[in-house]
């Protein structure tokens, strides 16, 4: 273990690791020195493409794993794919989410099911079914939260209080799974649009409303991805908040 590598001979899953914040926090936790298993749904192709660049640095550094997370009977098999490649697992990165407006009026059974199962229920099992490895490893679970599971966000209902729900599950699971396991999460604020795109008026409102004047970047999430699974060995049970004082 060196000081620019850290991560080295951990394995870390990363879910929706394909695209976005989870492709950043990948390639940052890789280039600490961890083998990364890069889980997707439907993003096959660019999971693919990501493995390809990684595996380009360092051979057999990396992998693809395809599984809906809301098929809880499965997501076991996700773990035993990590532990069977590398021998172990050091840190689960609960990153994969569904994020879609749903109006009060609107809202259906399938569309709670859906944001609940991603961003809430998908986390909790996952990291059930993790814990015998990260156990052994005295490893990390992070948390991809979110500052509307603090503060609602508008026509979001169903997806502020999943947030917000995962949010308590880190806390819990923290309570629950020490000494042997930390467990943390990050609430990105604005570093990242909706992929459905906003109005610039909305954005520069948002801006606006940081203490720093900008937009962050998928990488200052993966940093403090980072500094929890390599310099926060007395860190658990927290939320970091990378926002650029949006909350404030």
């Amino acid at each position: 273990m060196h000081a620019q590598t850290p991560l080295d001979g951990c394995c870390v899953l990363v879910t929706g690791a394909a695209r976005r914040i989870g492709a950043a926090i990948s390639r940052r936790l890789h280039a600490a020195g961890a083998s990364v298993v890069v889980h997707h749904r439907h993003s096959a192709a660019e999971a693919a493409a990501l493995v390809a660049e990684l595996n380009a640095v360092r051979p057999g550094s990396a992998m693809t794993a395809a599984c809906d997370l809301r098929e809880l009977d499965r997501l076991p098999s996700l773990i035993d794919a990590a532990v069977q490649r590398y021998g172990r697992l050091d840190v689960l990165v609960n990153n994969a989410s569904t994020f879609y407006p749903t109006p009060i009026g609107s809202i259906t059974a399938a569309q709670w099911d859906d944001l609940v199962g991603s961003n809430l229920q998908a986390p909790l099992f996952l990291s059930q079914s993790a814990a015998p490895a990260l156990r052994a490893a005295r490893g990390l679970i992070i948390n991809m939260v979110d500052i509307h599971g603090a503060r609602p966000l508008r026509e979001h209902t169903v997806y502020s209080a999943a947030k917000a729900g995962l949010a308590m599950l880190t806390r819990s699971l923290a309570r629950e799974l020490g000494p042997e396991i930390r467990v943390n999460g990050i609430a990105p604020g604005p570093v990242l649009w909706p992929e459905g795109g906003l109005p610039e008026s909305v954005k520069t409102e948002i801006i606006g409303k940081t203490a720093l004047k900008r937009m962050g970047t998928p990488e200052d999430v993966a940093q403090a991805a980072l500094y929890l699974a390599a310099d926060a060995p007395y860190v658990t049970g927290q939320i970091i908040v990378v926002d650029g004082g949006r909350s404030l």
